[in-house]
Formats: structure tokens, sequence, C-alpha cells
């Protein structure tokens, strides 16, 4: 199955996970079906002209490019100004395909090992980053009790491209957010990242997407969208801003890398004639449990939310898993399929709160030590979880200002003079972000936008403990390398 298969029969699936897939493995345990797809779509749109004037566009102008590929006929009403070049990966072999070939089973299992170990980065590559994340979890996740969520991974890749279209003071504060001390060093990590995330085998998917929208009448520096293709493997596309086809172009591009996921919010995407230049950037993750939860186990449950009780389905598991405790909350971690990840599911004490842990040290250090923690125990945990499908929206432009990048939304201190030549009186207007988070006994789907207009625990028992997330909890989704994907809290799996 080829990529634009798999985005389509993952599109097609209800809730995400009603896509079956059998294959055996190992122990010829068998892949009911993927069950976990995990989503993050980030749009930065348009970075609006708010002092100079709009150039100039001819609506005449019809230019289009033949090279951006087929199942996205739009993007041929645009013109394709740089493509980046996608990492090949050998398919994960199928077992059942080679019951009577073993020798052909070894060597497509080498390619798609030797093709993984491409990908892999030196040991410290995402050394810096701890700062970033435990400030964004602190900024985007606190408040009042509420489901929260957003995509730390996500906002990371949008920033770092929006670092590159910028120069001076404005790209000084994104760094200095960051964590890079040079454009040259956020360039390296950057690619570095997407590298050691990325995966396109057929049995996992962590792909990353990025695009740049230019304004027809819009000069631009070559260069920069070069560097983009290479470091964010960006495209970049040109077009009339707020005409009908550059808006149904950049809907079909987001669909396109979402499997249409997110066809309804991607649906009310539109980039006004003001809009001179936009960028989007996505996250697609699937994998699926390591061990699946049953259905017959599912039963209905009390959950203590900050507004009362109410009712919803629990998950029950009870198995051997390494059981985690600091001061003030314990700790489980559930392990994806095909060294896929983990969610990591933060319970706080009683008398604790969700907002105490994102306040506190401890629980910050213990999900940046992604399980290398000193108070763990390998028991047996009889875990409770609920299935939960929570959506969250919220504008992160006072959040990013709070952390230190204040002059790109400011038209008389923002600078983009690195990425165009009328680059006087822009501004970012507005950073919404939204998030959407569900979980179920085969797996977790999410999905998270960002749009930017130019805008603790004691002693465990000796050999089992109980671990129920009966109350306000904190979550979070990390790759393989313990880089954190999606975050959140829920305070009422049932609204």
């Amino acid at each position: 199955m080829d990529r634009d298969d798999l985005f389509r029969a993952v599109g097609a699936a209800p809730n995400a996970l009603l896509e079956r897939s059998e294959r055996r493995k190992g122990r010829h345990r068998r892949w009911l079906r993927p069950l976990a797809a995990v989503l993050a779509l980030a749009l930065l749109g348009g970075i609006g002209l708010w002092l100079a004037p709009r150039p100039a566009v001819d609506p005449a102008d019809t230019s289009t490019d033949t090279s951006t590929g087929p199942g996205n006929p739009f993007l041929l009403q645009v013109s394709a100004l740089a493509e980046p070049e996608y990492p090949e990966m050998a398919p994960y072999p199928d077992y059942t395909d080679y019951e009577d070939d073993w020798d052909g089973y070894k060597a497509a299992s080498n390619a798609w090992y030797d093709s993984r170990a491409a990908l892999e980065q030196p040991e410290g590559y995402a050394h810096g980053l701890e700062d970033f994340f435990t400030a964004t979890f602190r900024q985007f996740l606190s408040g009042e009790p509420e489901n929260r969520a957003y995509s730390p991974l996500n906002v990371y890749f949008a920033l770092g491209m929006l670092a590159e279209l910028t120069n001076g003071q404005s790209r000084a504060q994104i760094l200095g957010l960051l964590g890079s001390d040079s454009i040259e060093a956020l360039r390296t990590q950057a690619r570095a990242v997407w590298l050691g995330q990325y995966r396109d085998d057929g049995a996992t998917e962590t792909i990353l997407a990025s695009s740049l929208w230019l304004d027809a009448g819009l000069s631009y520096t070559q260069s920069t969208l070069d560097r983009l293709a290479d470091t964010y493997y960006a495209s970049s596309y040109q077009g009339e801003m707020g005409s009908e086809a550059m808006n149904q172009a950049l809907q079909a591009w987001l669909n396109d890398q979402t499997g249409g996921l997110l066809e309804d919010q991607v649906g009310g995407v539109e980039l006004s004639p003001q809009t001179v230049l936009a960028l989007a950037t996505t996250i697609y993750y699937r994998a699926k449990w390591v061990d699946e939860f049953s259905e017959s186990a599912t039963a209905p449950g009390a959950f203590h939310s900050p507004a009362g009780d109410v009712t919803c389905d629990f998950l029950h598991q009870s198995q051997r898993r390494t059981y985690y405790w600091g001061d003030t909350f314990s700790a489980v971690g559930l392990p994806l399929e095909n060294d896929g990840g983990a969610l990591w599911l933060l319970l706080p004490d009683e008398g604790v709160t969700v907002q105490d842990l994102l306040d506190g040290g401890e629980a910050m250090a213990f999900l940046s030590a992604g399980g290398d923690w000193e108070n763990r125990k390998d028991l047996t945990v009889h875990l409770s979880m609920p299935k939960f499908d929570i959506s969250a929206q919220a504008d992160l432009r006072e959040g990013l200002q709070a952390l230190g990048v204040t002059d790109v939304f400011d038209a008389a201190a923002a600078d983009f003079s690195t990425a165009l030549d009328q680059a006087e009186g822009l501004a970012v207007s507005q950073v919404k972000h939204g998030v959407r988070v569900a979980v179920d006994e085969e797996g977790v789907a999410a999905a998270a936008y960002t749009v930017m207009p130019v805008e603790g625990a004691t002693e465990p028992p000796e050999d089992e403990v109980d671990f129920v997330l009966d109350r306000p909890f904190l979550f979070c989704l990390t790759s393989a390398d313990g880089l954190p994907l999606f975050a959140g809290t829920v305070a009422n799996p049932a609204a």
C-alpha cells in the first residue's frame, strides 16, 4: 500500500480507528487493525500586511505546475516554487506474506532495518529542547481544570519555520524560546528531529509535512524556500491570496497530509486577500498498543470531575508493567508497537491537582526522563483508564508573548526581511491552536492545528497496585525517542 492509498484508507475509517489490517509477527501475534492514529496539524495562517500596501496581483496569471502530483488537482492551480524529497523506507515485512519464504522474509526484514537505522540520530540530538517543552507544557496546559491539549513538537516546527522567515530581534526571540544559540544550530537540530521522528513503513507512521504559501505578487528569496525544503521538508506554493483556487489548494494539501481526518476543520481554513504569506505544518502518527485492551472488559464507571461525578466507559487491564511514583504523582506508560513510543499517564495523588503537577518541577522532570526514573518498580498494575475524546481550542498568541516571542506580533517591530523583499509592516495577528485526542480499546487518535495569520506518590505495594484514573490526570504521547508529540489534561472524559 503506497502512502496515498494508506491516507485514503485511514481517512475512510470511522473515528480514525476502524480500518482493519491482518498481520502476524514474532509469536504470531495478530494485528487486528491500526490501533493508534495520531495527527497534528499546524497552520500558521496568513501573515497579514498591516502597513505596507498589498502587492499588485495579476488576475490573469494562471501559471501552474504539474509536478505537484496526483491526488490534489487544486495544487495545479498554484505555482510550486520548491519541493522536498522525503526519505525512502523499506516496508515493514508482514510475516504472513513470507510463510513459505524464510530467506525472502529475512531479506525484507534486513532492508526494513537498514532503512530505519539510516534515520536514527546520534544520542543527544534533541538536547536543549527540555526547557522549551517544559515551558510550553506549563503555558498552554495551565488554568482552570478542564480538558486541554496541544502538540509540543508541532509548535516547535511551526516556530522553527517562522524563525527562518524573520531576522534580527524577531528571530532572536524565537531562537531563545526554542533553546537554540543560532539559526544554524536550529537548522541542524530541526532536521535531526525531523529525521529522528520520521517513519513511513506501512506499520508505523510518523510523517511530518510543511508548506509555505505566498501571494502571487510577492517577491521572495529562493534560497529561503530551498532551505525550508531541505531542513523542514517544506513545499512552497504561490497563488492569488483570497481566491477560491488558493483556498481550495491549501485545504486539499492539508487533507492530503492528514488523510481527510480533519476535513470539517480544514474546510473552514481560508486565507484573506490581505494575507501575503502563510505557513502550514502537519504531523501524522499511527501505531498500535503493544497490548490492546479487551472490549469485554470495558465497563461504565464514575469519573470525579471538578464539576461533579460523570459516568463514562473505563478500559481495564491487569498485567506486569513498570510503575513509577514521585512525591505528588504516580505514573505508568502504555507502549506502542513497533517502537512507536508510549502514552504516559500521570495521576496526581489525592489532594494534589493537575495544576500542581504543572507548577512543580518533579512531574516535568519525569516526562523529560522518558521512563529513566529512580522511583520505579515492576509489579502487577490493575489499570483503569477512561475512554475519552476531548477537544480543546486556544489562541497561543498571549502564551507565546509571555514566553518572550513578542516582536512578530507588532507590525512596527517585526522583521521579515530574511524571506521577503516587501517586509515592512508585517505582523502575526493570532495563533489559533486546536487539538482533539481520543483513546479507546485499540489505540489513540488525535488531531491538532495552529492558525497564525501575517497573525506524585508513596512507596507502592509489594506485588501489585491499582492505578485508577478516575479523577483529573495528565497525559503525554511521546515518540520512540521520548519527544512529546501531544500532551494534555483530562478533567472530564465525558465532555
